[in-house]
């Protein structure tokens, strides 16, 4: 039988192929990673939790077996099965959207996306399920067409196991791809395995992208689509290796945070930021704060605007003054409140009694504000409500960054109430606080300046420390795109009417 060889992708032409079609293989040819363990781990903790993490750990070998010694079908099928029995399709979709492109983008093969993206009309042909994948490939890298592994349904629910004709590998490949395509053959075809080769052949012209594991990825300036809204728990790509470290961490982390937690809670703000270094928090302050109100002289308040990162960001501006500070919110759990060591307000739907709330506290000494303007992962501020602009010329921007090696602190789809407990849960988590200059009167809505001036202005200021990009995209945004609601937390039927409740 003769053996069937085609070029490495690096001597494939990609000047003038605005016309030609594409096929490409995603693990290890797309991708520069041949695994796909990784992306399976985050959509088993991610909607699953740890336990079904842990699940899909024990089931690796089995399906590391099967896949080298078996056949590929069967050890990606045990990855499937572990990972998605029992799951809602919605919860997998929402991973798929949300968390997963980040992750995949930051893996992506450079020579292969040269001839990917040169091609006129795009088409992914892979193993992967293709709920998992086409998210990414569509929004991010202008696929045309995805042809995946088909998961079996029941009720909304996965089954764990695929529809026919089965997982996406050897002759699965140039069935579907057949089956697309008809009689016409696409110009290119690029795999990375010899389970590749018969859709390859299928195809005008074929090229083997070479197993380089130095090669660099490709920067996320290159993508059809920047990256903008970002979620997830998991700062790093779960690898086998850091999943079980993962596993066998959280119920020591658990355990710090929640004395994390106390100490911030219990002890006096004076104390706090002491406290937090000895038990491995990094609080760094710079700029010079302004000393605190004397309320005899019937000052106004200082308007702390601080750009957003966590719920946590209130109480380390508490920590960095040495002085507990009120916070103005959107919405926040009740869980939250319960174990906040600072005052939280919320705003309510009626503009004139949020006003007077605020002069009220501004009139007692300071306040903080903490739109929600950046996620913990993305470089981008979004505007906050122009109401606090036209009531206190006193006001002081905050350049808030926050540093997390295993979990990040924030989310929009999962439960907020946790928030706290994953940021204090990372090994060292950091917090760096930055004073800048308090606005000049002649900027502030005291001197004729609009409020949306104002806001505008403190919006650059932020964004120009951080060397993160403005955009127009408000927190709605951010939270339809992600969760598929408007980010308000909903209160619970006993709260009494009284209570300023969330917009």
């Amino acid at each position: 039988m003769a053996v069937i060889t085609f070029p490495s992708v690096e001597d494939c032409a990609s000047i003038g192929r605005e016309k030609d079609t594409v096929v490409a293989d995603l693990d290890g040819t797309l991708l520069i990673g041949r695994s796909s363990f990784p992306y399976f781990a985050l959509v088993a903790f991610e909607v699953g939790g740890i336990l079904r993490l842990l699940f899909l750990l024990l089931a690796s070998p089995l399906a590391g077996l099967l896949y080298y010694f078996v056949s590929e079908s069967a050890g990606i099928q045990v990855l499937i099965f572990a990972t998605f029995a029992g799951m809602r399709i919605s919860d997998i979709e929402s991973v798929a959207r949300a968390v997963l492109p980040k992750f995949y983008s930051s893996d992506l093969h450079s020579e292969s996306w040269r001839v990917f993206s040169s091609c006129g009309k795009r088409c992914v042909l892979t193993a992967n399920p293709r709920i998992m994948v086409e998210a990414f490939l569509k929004d991010l890298l202008g696929a045309d067409m995805v042809l995946g592994t088909e998961i079996s349904t029941y009720k909304g629910m996965a089954t764990g196991f695929v529809k026919k004709p089965g997982v996406l590998v050897g002759r699965n490949k140039s069935y579907s791809l057949k089956k697309a395509f008809g009689d016409t053959k696409p110009d290119i075809g690029l795999g990375d395995r010899h389970t590749d080769f018969p859709f390859m052949n299928l195809c005008k012209e074929g090229y083997v992208v070479p197993h380089k594991p130095e090669v660099k990825a490709v920067t996320i300036d290159k993508l059809s689509k920047p990256i903008i809204f970002h979620d997830g728990r998991l700062v790093q790509k779960p690898t086998p290796i850091m999943a079980l470290i993962i596993i066998l961490w959280i119920p020591v982390g658990f355990l710090l945070a929640c004395l994390r937690i106390a100490a911030g809670a219990l002890l006096p703000m004076h104390m706090v930021y002491y406290a937090f270094w000895a038990l491995g928090v990094r609080v760094t302050v710079r700029g010079t704060p302004p000393p605190p109100v004397n309320k005899s002289s019937g000052q106004s308040g200082v308007l702390f605007i601080c750009s957003h990162r966590t719920l946590l960001d209130p109480i380390f501006l508490s920590t960095a003054l040495g002085r507990p500070i009120p916070a103005v919110t959107y919405s926040v759990s009740r869980l939250s409140e319960i174990i906040s060591p600072i005052k939280t307000v919320r705003l309510s739907r009626d503009r004139a009694r949020d006003a007077s709330m605020i002069k009220k506290l501004l009139q007692e000494g300071d306040l903080a504000i903490c739109p929600e303007g950046t996620t913990c992962r993305e470089p981008f501020l979004l505007r906050f409500s122009s109401l606090f602009a036209e009531l206190t010329n006193e006001l002081v921007p905050v350049a808030m960054v926050n540093r997390m090696s295993m979990f990040h602190g924030t989310t929009a789809r999962g439960w907020k109430g946790m928030d706290p407990f994953y940021f204090f849960m990372n090994p060292s988590p950091a917090y760096e606080v930055t004073f800048l200059n308090k606005l000049p009167q002649e900027l502030t809505c005291g001197s004729g300046k609009s409020s949306h001036e104002v806001a505008n202005y403190i919006q650059r200021v932020i964004a120009a420390t951080l060397s993160y990009e403005c955009t127009n995209f408000t927190r709605k945004d951010k939270y339809r795109e992600l969760a598929g609601n408007d980010g308000i937390v909903v209160e619970k039927p006993h709260i009494k009417p009284n209570k300023v409740m969330g917009c």
